[in-house]
């Protein structure tokens, strides 16, 4: 496998997460650099981790998930998303608002980005690649375009207020439903 082909594989890998990565920041949350760095390191390393898991699986366990690894993925962005709009609508000034970098959530929010990359793992295995290159490339790649997508996402945030958090979690069940659907209509 080429350098260019990994490289394409890892841009269409990181947007999903790089889409999650601009919300969060639009968001409000990302501010500091701690929340940067777990946002990109965490998507940076289930990215990586992911095509490696499917490599090892093989054929046997992929098939049992990919039937149903695009409702996994709908589930928890639109859970997550879900949450966001509430807390976004939500009238009251008590902090019902959870930092999308911090615990549950981020893990939630790591493994629905990146349960595609383990189908690329399975992929990569089939066609005899190994498999530490490309996964590293994989997750340098989406850990870069996490922090760039923060950035953005940050000005977005900061010219439109404070209801980015509704826009955000409606990002994240649209990411889910981009998922969702054409595995449901067109056996993707």
């Amino acid at each position: 496998m080429h350098l260019f082909d990994i490289v394409v594989i890892s841009i269409g890998l990181a947007m999903d997460a790089s889409a999650v990565s601009m919300a969060a920041a639009a968001c409000g949350y990302a501010q500091n650099r701690r929340a940067v760095f777990r946002l990109a390191f965490h998507f940076g390393l289930f990215q990586f981790m992911m095509p490696v898991i499917g490599w090892f699986l093989g054929t046997g366990f992929v098939s049992y998930v990919r039937a149903v690894d695009h409702w996994i993925a709908f589930g928890l962005l639109a859970f997550v998303g879900g949450r966001m709009i509430r807390e976004g609508l939500a009238d009251t000034d008590e902090d019902l608002h959870r930092d999308p970098s911090k615990g549950l959530t981020m893990v939630m929010l790591s493994v629905a980005t990146s349960i595609d990359a383990l189908a690329i793992g399975l992929g990569l295995a089939v066609m005899d690649v190994n498999i530490w290159y490309p996964s590293v490339l994989i997750g340098v790649i989406t850990c870069a375009m996490s922090v760039a997508a923060i950035y953005i996402g940050k000005r977005v945030g900061a010219a439109f207020g404070s209801k980015m958090e509704v826009v955000g979690g409606v990002i994240l069940i649209g990411l889910g439903l981009k998922i969702l659907i054409p595995a449901l209509f067109f056996d993707v």
